[in-house]
């Protein structure tokens, strides 16, 4: 768990928020929670994987066709 005190009296609520706010971040929490937000099957997880694969490749394969000037 994150913890975020007032450094001193004159620190405004908003740096304070603001601290707080970067240091979630920081920390990768929001990812995390955002993830687990819905369940995924792990059969789903692995398609997701294979496919991005294959999407990368395509890429790839349409950068160097460009590359090579045939098309």
């Amino acid at each position: 768990m994150i913890q975020v005190t007032k450094k001193d009296k004159a620190e405004s609520t908003e740096s304070l928020i603001r601290r707080f706010t970067r240091k979630v971040q920081q920390s990768g929490m929001l990812i995390t929670a955002k993830e687990n937000q819905y369940f995924e099957k792990p059969i789903s997880k692995r398609d997701r994987r294979i496919k991005a694969i294959s999407r990368r490749a395509r890429r790839a394969e349409k950068v160097k066709r460009l590359k090579l000037g045939l098309k």
